[in-house]
């Protein structure tokens, strides 16, 4: 029984023996032939050139600098003046919302971003640039603000608020 089943083991293992791929081979063989591996060649190699820093005495560029204060002409605000409560808001922010007469006396009336409600009259100070009211008509209220630029010099500019409907 023993020879039997070695018989029969033997047999089926010669039936799995065959390869049957002979013409996978073949056409593996046959398609390798033709191919050749083309590498292309490695770039040229540039020659370092070492860079000489000569700017020294050239400012850097990354310290920052302060600017000189020393200039600001004859014109300057009066920095020791009292505040006004309007001076503390943004000119943008604030809306001229109407105007009336006190005794003869035309006030603008300006609304601020929190919706207050202030009168303002000629010679009164608005925003945070010093804007003193020179003038105040039925759809505006004319202004010149004292600013100050980057190099420390005072200029005036005039700016307007107008009548919001």
């Amino acid at each position: 029984m023993r020879r039997l089943a070695s018989l029969i083991l033997a047999l089926g293992l010669s039936g799995c023996g065959g390869s049957g791929m002979e013409d996978l081979q073949t056409f593996v063989a046959e398609t390798g032939k033709d191919m050749q591996g083309k590498i292309e060649p490695l770039p040229e190699v540039k020659v370092y050139e070492p860079f000489t820093y000569n700017a020294f005495d050239l400012p850097d560029p990354f310290k920052p600098r302060k600017l000189s204060t020393a200039g600001g002409g004859g014109m300057q605000p009066d920095l020791n003046r009292p505040k006004e409560p309007l001076e503390a808001f943004s000119l943008e922010t604030l809306k001229m919302v109407g105007m009336l007469s006190k005794q003869g006396v035309i006030h603008a009336v300006i609304q601020t971003p929190d919706k207050a409600i202030y009168h303002i009259k000629k010679g009164n100070y608005v925003g945070q640039n010093f804007g003193l009211v020179t003038q105040i008509g039925d759809s505006e209220v004319s202004l010149r603000e004292i600013v100050q630029d980057s190099a420390g010099d005072w200029s005036e500019r005039t700016s307007t608020l107008i009548l919001q409907e």
